[in-house]
């Protein structure tokens, strides 16, 4: 058997090809048949420029049809994919390709003289922002349109998604062709999904939500997406009569809540609107079944494993919680200190393993030993409790990170750039509560004897070395930071204090 993503997903298309898999924005509606096609041409393009099984191909480019079909192209050429987010600028990207070490980066035309710079041995390609132009679209245009999948083992690396640890430098999460398949057959089981559901996606696709989560399902249950560029809440409230489901992060909810237009006669027809990426607050899952008659169903994940828990698409999807774990997946909470297994009602460490938990991370074996238990049990680093009901809580998180927007953010990262500025003495980087973002980014800062800075000098100073969703959003000027008997900075004093910042519309 052929353990790879695609030949696996691949049995699960409609049998008439001409079945539409994608629509985008302007209306062009594209096949099963045309999917098949055009993403062979990219993995023979891809064979073409040396990518062998395993070889790690870097992309960071605009979210279009061009850039899925690289994706499925890559995984079909027995690649390992590696997505970056458009925001990280050539510092960041400069890491991961240092890294990874990647056969070919695909980056935009603009960026093509940067990326250059960076990328060592790597061939770089380019695919421009609306998906029409570039060196690689050259190469694919002339490529054939047939490819057979490179025979893969469940256990060859498909994937790698940096994630960002506690001490500021990323870690590659590597996930496996059986990781992928795995989650997107609970999750087409989970969500009930049919060949008669068309997903709504607006969500970026250099993510596991956007790429992982919303397409690997929609290819196994052989269903269709409309295809959106990015979020705008009036085109989402304009595209949703043509959908049956819709995922997306807490900040799309909140945002179509202040939209007159959503109303329960527009949404009848769904069948089930999803959130992840970040907690979705329970004012915000009350407000929009009261206004559209759907209780949004809550999931919970990682970059690490792809989807561990739902909540239930029959049943009571409860505010606050995020359901049951997926079919072949296991979960437990364990205490801290003790490492035993706790009961119902209990706060510990949330542990999970199953079929879908990632390999390890990219040469890190330390690292990877250090979160794995000795029976396969990953430590997820997020504190929980199980209800009575069996429903799981996420009551904590690993007590720095930061998620803003649906994106994960460490404060070492920042407080490093922060502190390299000549007049800072030193720095400590919170999250506060905003109404839009669910979290903000907030740097506290103290400055040296006899120096000043102030809020935009910090920013722009920032701007070329951290993607924007990391950027501190407001900046707060202290004479020290407050610290324990033991010197360490109390940064829970500081969420206290800070805690209304982006309350003042100002903010």
């Amino acid at each position: 058997m052929n353990n790879n993503l695609f030949s696996i997903l691949k049995t699960n298309f409609p049998d008439d090809l001409t079945t539409t898999f994608l629509q985008t924005r302007s209306g062009r509606h594209i096949s099963y048949a045309d999917m098949l096609a055009r993403s062979a041409q990219y993995a023979s393009a891809l064979r073409a420029l040396g990518v062998g099984p395993g070889d790690r191909v870097a992309v960071q480019v605009q979210k279009s049809t061009e850039a899925l079909m690289l994706y499925l192209g890559a995984i079909r050429a027995g690649a390992a994919f590696l997505p970056l987010n458009t925001a990280y600028t050539s510092a960041e990207v400069s890491y991961f390709l240092g890294d990874a070490e990647p056969r070919v980066v695909v980056c935009s035309p603009s960026k093509a003289g940067d990326i250059s710079n960076i990328a060592g041995e790597a061939r770089v390609e380019t695919l421009g922002d609306d998906g029409t132009s570039g060196s690689l679209l050259e190469r694919v245009d002339a490529a054939p349109t047939a490819f057979e999948e490179l025979p893969c083992e469940a256990d060859d690396l498909a994937a790698i998604l940096y994630t960002s640890g506690t001490t500021g430098r990323a870690k590659g999460a590597m996930m496996t062709h059986l990781n992928l398949s795995s989650n997107a057959e609970a999750l087409a089981v989970t969500w009930a999904f049919t060949a008669e559901d068309r997903l709504l996606h607006a969500l970026p696709i250099y993510h596991t939500h956007g790429l992982f989560t919303a397409t690997n399902t929609v290819l196994q249950a052989g269903a269709s997406m409309i295809f959106l560029p990015r979020f705008d809440a009036e085109e989402v409230l304009e595209r949703l009569p043509q959908a049956t489901l819709m995922m997306g992060v807490p900040t799309f909810y909140s945002r179509l809540l202040a939209c007159e237009g959503l109303t329960r006669d527009l949404v009848k027809h769904m069948r089930v609107f999803i959130s992840g990426s970040a907690p979705l607050s329970p004012d915000i899952h009350r407000e929009f079944e009261l206004r559209t008659g759907y209780a949004i169903l809550e999931r919970y994940g990682m970059t690490e494993t792809g989807m561990i828990t739902s909540n239930p698409y029959d049943g009571a999807r409860r505010a606050g919680t995020v359901g049951f774990p997926l079919p072949g997946i296991e979960i437990r909470i364990v205490g801290a200190e003790s490492g035993e297994k706790l009961g119902s009602g209990e706060v510990g460490d949330i542990e999970v393993r199953g079929p879908n938990v990632f390999k390890g991370y990219w040469q890190m074996p330390d690292k990877t030993a250090e979160d794995f238990r000795e029976d396969g049990f990953f430590v997820t680093g997020d504190l929980g409790m199980i209800d009575e009901q069996g429903y799981l809580n996420i009551v904590g998180r690993d007590k720095d990170l930061i998620i803003s927007g649906g994106f994960n953010v460490y404060p070492a990262e920042i407080e490093a750039a922060i502190d390299e500025l000549p007049a800072v003495a030193e720095s400590a980087v919170i999250g506060v509560p905003h109404p839009d973002f669910g979290e903000g980014v907030m740097a506290v800062i103290a400055c040296k004897t006899g120096e000043t800075l102030d809020e935009e000098a910090v920013i722009a100073s920032l701007s070329d070395t951290l993607a924007r969703f990391k950027q501190p959003k407001r900046v707060a000027f202290v004479d020290a930071l407050p610290r324990n008997a033991m010197g360490k900075i109390q940064k829970n004093e500081l969420r206290e204090r800070y805690a209304a910042t982006f309350k003042d519309p100002s903010g």
